[in-house]
């Protein structure tokens, strides 16, 4: 076992070493195998499937365990600023998980094959029209990459902060079933909105620390 030093000469574990092996004997470094996986829903948006899967134990045996997995594609989630005005890109929708109306910011699925960035463009451009005014008329700055709920799902949604310097009004492109609002609103409107989906909340967090840092 390798251990690390402080700055006190004093020993630290590995972390990842502290929880390699578990009480119940589960070998939390070695490979877990998928032993069967059925789909068990099937829609528009995501698939369910019933998977059981195999982990390894430190004396080589294995122990099954099973999960549902929600399989889900890839999305973006942006938080869209005017650079020059200094707004943001508000929106607002139904959403089933609360069964009503919320505020959020642009989001939605990455197609097969697209990259987050251009992704990203694509979305803001059918949700709300707004598009660059060009090439050098954005910044994207990438916040992170999460999965949203990473215990039943594999959505993993790519968070970030889009500065428009100038920008031009499209015409929206929504889904027969899709209705969006969003409007431009300022920095201290949206923190007084009650935004809570985890992805959009995570933009915001970052933007406040951005802002805090740029007038220290």
């Amino acid at each position: 076992m390798t251990m690390d030093v402080d700055g006190r000469g004093r020993a630290i574990l590995n972390p990842a070493e502290r929880f390699a092996t578990g009480r119940d004997g589960v070998d939390m470094d070695a490979p877990t195998r998928l032993v069967s996986s059925r789909t068990v829903f099937e829609g528009p948006i995501f698939t369910i499937q019933d998977q059981r899967i195999a982990l390894a134990k430190a004396d080589g045996g294995r122990t099954m365990i099973r999960r549902q997995l929600v399989h889900h594609a890839p999305c973006v989630v942006m938080l869209v600023q005017d650079a020059i005005t200094d707004r943001y890109l508000l929106e607002r929708e139904y959403r089933v998980g609360v069964s009503g109306y919320t505020f959020g910011l642009p989001a939605g699925f990455m197609d097969p094959g697209e990259d987050p960035a251009t992704a990203a463009l694509r979305e803001l451009r059918e949700e709300t029209g707004v598009e660059p005014a060009g090439q050098g008329a954005y910044q994207i700055e990438r916040v992170a990459d999460c999965y949203s709920s990473e215990g039943m799902s594999d959505e993993l949604v790519h968070i970030m902060i889009i500065r428009l310097r100038s920008w031009r009004k499209e015409l929206t492109r929504f889904d027969a079933d899709e209705h969006v609002q969003s409007a431009w609103v300022s920095w201290p409107e949206l923190r007084a909105l009650p935004v809570t989906a985890s992805n959009a909340v995570i933009a915001i967090q970052a933007e406040a620390l951005h802002r805090l840092r740029s007038v220290c």
